[in-house]
C-alpha cells in the first residue's frame, strides 16, 4: 500500500516550491537565460521560466534579471518555481466552501475543520481542491489564462481552520510562491494550548520528520536534523489549565506549531498527533473529567485556527490582508473555558 502523507498532514511551504541554483561553466557559450534554464530545470516549461523572470524569481549573481539576460561564463544563477503538481485525475465536486476573497487572479478560502485540502493516493474526493476545481470550473466568465487546476502555495492540516490562498494563474502561482518562499507574506494563528502561559516568548529549535514515526514531526534543538524553525507567540487569555495564544510565524515548517508547542511541554489543545488529546493539566475530579471530555467532543480536532493572511497582489502589486472569524465549536470551546475558570 503507498501511503500519501500530503494527504493528512500540512506540507511546508519549502516543499511546495522548488530552489534551483546553477554556476555557468567557464566555457558557456552566451545564451538567454530562460535558455539556460529550459536544459536544466526538470519538470517545466519555457511559460513557466518566463513567469519566474517577470515576477522577479530568477536572479543573477544575487540580482533579479529578465527572461532575455544572456548568461556569461561564471554567472550565478538561482531559480524559484512552484513545486510540480503530483499528476492525479482532479474531480469537480460541488462542496460548498467559504470564499473571503476572489479576483482573476486568486482567491482565499476559509477552510472548514474536517477537510484534507489536497487529493492524495486513496483520497481523490471531498477535499478542498475538488471543490475549488468546480467552483472555478463554473465561474461566468473563468480567467482566460487559468492553467487548469488551482495552484497551491501553502496548506493547512485537516482539521486547522482558517484562511487559504490559491491561485488561478501561472503567473499569480510563481508571485505567490516567491513571497512565501521569501517570508515575506503575513500570517497570524489562534491556538489553544495546554497549561498556564505567563509571558510572550519565541520557540526556536530545527523540525523535521520523527525518526520515529513519519506522521508525525519531532523538533531537534541541536540542529542535527530538520530545518531551522521559528515560532513567535503572544498570550490572548489565561484560563489557568489552558491559554489562548495568539501565533506568527517566521518559518513554515510541516507541523510547525504543533510540533513546537509539545517540544515546550503545552501540546494544543486535543490534538491527537502530539498528545494534546489527554488531560494533561488540571484536578483529578470527575467533573473536571467530564468537563474537558466535553470539550473535546466540541472540535475534531487540534484548536489551531489560521486567522489572519497577508500578501502582495499579484497584478496590482499592493498589499492585501484578510482577517477570519473563529468557527463556532471553537468559540464555544472559548465561552465553556472562560466559564470555567472563572
Amino acid at each position: 500500500m503507498i501511503e500519501d502523507f500530503n494527504a493528512e498532514i500540512e506540507i511546508e511551504e519549502e516543499e511546495l516550491y522548488e530552489h534551483y541554483k546553477f554556476k555557468a561553466d567557464p566555457g558557456q557559450v552566451i545564451i538567454r537565460v530562460d535558455k539556460f534554464l529550459i536544459d536544466r530545470v526538470p519538470n517545466t516549461s519555457r511559460n513557466k521560466i518566463q513567469c519566474s523572470a517577470k515576477n522577479g524569481n530568477i536572479h543573477v549573481n544575487g540580482k533579479p534579471v529578465k527572461q532575455n539576460y544572456k548568461v556569461k561564463p561564471g554567472d550565478e544563477i538561482a531559480i524559484v518555481l512552484p513545486y510540480p503538481v503530483r499528476e492525479i485525475t482532479l474531480i469537480p465536486q460541488n462542496i460548498p466552501i467559504e470564499i473571503a476573497y476572489e479576483d482573476d487572479d486568486l482567491l482565499v478560502v476559509n477552510k472548514p475543520s474536517n477537510m484534507v485540502v489536497h487529493p492524495g493516493y486513496g483520497n481523490y474526493k471531498d477535499t478542498l481542491v475538488n471543490a475549488l476545481v468546480y467552483h472555478i470550473d463554473n465561474l461566468p466568465k473563468p480567467p482566460s489564462d487559468y492553467f487548469g487546476r488551482p495552484g497551491l502555495v501553502h496548506r493547512i492540516d485537516k482539521n486547522t481552520t482558517g484562511l487559504l490562498v490559491v491561485a488561478k494563474t501561472e503567473m499569480a502561482l510563481t508571485h505567490l510562491a516567491k513571497q512565501f518562499f521569501d517570508r515575506t507574506t503575513d500570517r497570524q494563528y489562534y491556538a489553544l494550548v495546554w497549561g498556564d502561559l505567563t509571558k510572550d516568548a519565541t520557540i526556536t529549535g530545527n523540525i523535521g520528520r520523527s525518526l520515529k514515526n513519519r506522521k508525525v514531526m519531532s523538533v531537534f534543538p541541536n540542529g542535527d536534523h530538520g530545518k531551522i524553525s521559528i515560532t513567535h507567540y503572544k498570550i490572548l487569555e489565561r484560563f489557568g489549565y489552558v491559554t489562548l495564544v495568539e501565533c506568527k510565524l517566521e518559518t513554515g515548517r510541516t507541523h510547525q506549531i504543533r510540533a513546537h508547542f509539545q517540544y515546550i511541554g503545552h501540546p494544543l489543545f486535543n490534538d491527537p498527533e502530539y498528545g494534546g488529546n489527554k488531560i494533561l493539566k488540571g484536578t483529578q475530579s470527575a467533573p473536571y473529567k467530564r468537563f474537558v471530555e466535553n470539550c473535546f467532543e466540541l472540535i475534531p480536532g487540534q484548536a489551531l485556527h489560521a486567522k489572519t493572511l497577508g500578501f502582495i497582489q499579484p497584478t496590482s502589486k499592493k498589499q492585501i490582508s484578510f482577517d477570519s472569524e473563529l468557527p463556532d465549536t471553537f468559540i464555544e470551546l472559548l465561552i465553556r473555558w472562560r466559564k470555567y475558570s472563572a
